[in-house]
């Protein structure tokens, strides 16, 4: 089973807000989720980064990858993926 760490979609439509979540890449986006390690929200300013460090370091080092976009996230946030 191939994990990746990625972003889900929640908020109303023109309005964004996503759950960053470890998934079996075979799920759909929305889909069923091993885990909920945190949440981003780019429509604030400055985005919210809420994202649980401890968590990300485990599934990490478990072999999950992170997607372009939640790595690019956790740079920002000071987490080596």
């Amino acid at each position: 089973m191939a994990v990746k760490i990625r972003l889900a979609r929640r908020g109303k439509k023109k309005d964004p807000r996503y759950r960053v979540v470890v998934q079996d890449e075979r799920m759909p986006r929305d889909g069923r989720f091993l885990e909920w390690i945190g949440r981003y929200d780019p429509m604030q300013d400055p985005p919210l980064i809420d994202i649980d460090e401890e968590k990300v370091k485990h599934w990490l080092g478990k072999g999950a990858k992170p997607t372009v976009t939640v790595r690019s996230i956790l740079k920002k946030k000071g987490i080596d993926s």
